[in-house]
């Protein structure tokens, strides 16, 4: 058994558990299941909460997945991840713009996408579900320490508008952040529903405004949110069904990097040793290598994702990997033609946020949302509080890129954001996740490892030291792992790069767990950033 070092107990309860990257949010899910509201009613005022105590990493002008498993019935996805606006072609953007300023925002679907879960599957009104999240945006609360580090770093991105609310005063740990603007637009759309933003006055305020800086969101994109429940994609890992959501979500790096894993006897190769991390990286370079060429909107280029995850394409895969020597990757995303020495796709036929909750009844609610990069494009709307998203630097504006990864007019981005959940003998066993952009993919793999392979609770398996790998043989490594591993990784020839004991490079992730014996509710949140997890 592996004494697992944790700065915080995995928190439990018997009725019902929360988890997000702030306390307050956290708060204010629990708040809402101690009333009587399910998992949906809670997850979507955690949400609602988190754009208002982590406003630079996703609120409404941001967009998101829900994975919901209802007690006795088929787990759902919501698809609630945005899109190109009609006008966004090849020929609109330069890398500048497509970082940063109004013509960097995608369609901003976050709003409608918790107001569908509410009307499908929530028990408690708007008013209700949305109050924590008002009083804290206009009674204000004092700064956590990530709060202040985030604010201080993001405020160069923002407009004048964000600057008058994120600028009056220093970021300080302490210090009370207010901000009455978007409690009025939080208040307006708890009476008034979606359809303000998606269209009415709301939505018209802000695309008379984009338009009047150069952007290209119209009325008519916000008008259609494009929601779309799906089913989840799925594989077997060894007894346990793990499940994600589909492309356009990247999640099938996650399943196809674990499937590589599988035939491999991890436990006897001991947990975060030389070989360990040696064999995992190796199977994240392959399938990140398979995400690049094929990830995309299926509505427009079609996804091989059965051939991706079968036996014998997998068996091909894995044949490649040397167990003795690090491979050269092109790194996370398409970076121009592939060299020949660069891990090569098989031949077929951040800044973000987690959250995550369970109730009494056993119904669990994750989803996984973000602006994109710090405050997401750094254009707020004057007088609404409301920050738009970047996504559009998540696409490829290059006309030589072969990928399906470009940018056209109504198309979704290819989106590394991935809630997953864990099934064992056919019940919900653990939900597991993290922000992190394309490390999302590689991290989540790494902490369900933790509780699957070497039976880590929740907390432990946040808290485990992380890796991230990036371009040629570079990888990112937290301190806590031993001097005797990184040495042996280095004569492997993985470049090594230390970032701390507890780096926000490699993730902030939340979980949730059922014990399968007792039934008592699990929670874990990342000390990497302000998560908390609460319980009753």
């Amino acid at each position: 058994m592996i004494t697992w070092n944790r700065t915080r107990p995995t928190v439990g309860g018997l009725q019902g558990a929360v988890a997000s990257a702030h306390p307050l949010a956290s708060q204010a899910g629990l708040e809402i299941l101690r009333t009587g509201g399910n998992a949906i009613d809670a997850i979507v005022a955690t949400a609602a909460t988190l754009n208002v105590v982590e406003p630079y990493m996703s609120g409404v002008g941001g967009v998101g997945f829900l994975l919901f498993h209802p007690v006795g019935g088929e787990t759902r996805v919501l698809n609630f991840s945005g899109y190109a606006p009609r006008a966004a072609t090849l020929d609109q953007f330069t890398p500048q713009d497509q970082d940063l300023g109004p013509k960097s925002c995608l369609v901003p679907c976050n709003l409608g996408g918790w107001f569908e879960a509410l009307q499908a599957h929530g028990s408690q009104s708007p008013e209700e579900v949305f109050a924590r999240a008002i009083e804290l945006a206009e009674r204000g609360f004092p700064l956590h320490p990530v709060n202040a580090r985030m604010l201080a770093a993001t405020l160069p991105r923002l407009n004048a508008a964000g600057r008058d609310i994120y600028g009056r005063d220093e970021p300080r740990v302490g210090s009370v952040l207010r901000q009455t603007d978007l409690a009025e637009t939080l208040r307006a759309l708890a009476t008034h529903g979606p359809s303000w933003f998606h269209g009415g006055d709301l939505g018209k305020k802000i695309a008379d405004y984009i338009q009047s800086q150069g952007g290209l969101l119209t009325l008519e994109d916000l008008q259609d949110p494009q929601l779309e429940w799906q089913d989840p994609i799925s594989i077997r890992y060894r007894n346990l069904e793990i499940k994600t959501c589909p492309p356009n979500c990247e999640g099938f790096q996650i399943l196809q990097t674990l499937k590589l894993l599988e035939p491999f006897e991890l436990r006897e190769l001991g947990h975060n040793s030389a070989q360990y991390i040696h064999l995992i990286s190796e199977a994240i370079k392959l399938a990140t290598a398979d995400r690049i060429t094929w990830a995309g909107d299926p509505r427009f280029h079609p996804l091989p994702l059965d051939r991706l995850l079968s036996a014998q394409y997998l068996d091909e895969r894995r044949s490649l990997i040397d167990p003795q020597r690090a491979s050269r990757s092109e790194g996370e995303r398409w970076q121009g033609t592939r060299q020949e020495s660069h891990v090569s796709p098989g031949k077929v036929d951040g800044l973000t946020t987690h959250l995550v909750a369970v109730d009494a009844e056993g119904n669990v609610a994750s989803i996984t949302q973000s602006l994109g990069n710090g405050f997401g494009s750094g254009v707020f709307v004057p007088g609404t509080g409301v920050a738009l998203n970047n996504f559009a630097y998540w696409t490829e504006i290059d006309p030589d890129c072969p990928t399906p990864g470009r940018i056209e007019p109504g198309k979704r981005w290819s989106c590394c954001m991935s809630p997953v959940h864990v099934f064992r003998d056919g019940q919900f066993w653990f939900s597991m996740a993290t922000p992190g952009s394309y490390g999302i993919l590689q991290t989540t793999v790494q902490m369900i490892l933790n509780v699957v392979e070497f039976e880590a609770d929740p907390q432990a398996a946040i808290e485990a030291p992380r890796f991230r790998v990036y371009e040629e043989t570079r990888m990112e490594i937290e301190d806590r792992v031993s001097p005797a591993v990184r040495d042996e990784l280095s004569q492997r020839g993985h470049a090594l790069e230390l970032i701390g004991d507890y780096s926000l490079l490699v993730g902030g992730g939340q979980s949730v767990m059922v014990d399968p014996a007792s039934n008592a509710r699990l929670a874990g949140a990342d000390p990497r950033r302000d998560g908390y997890a609460v319980a009753y």
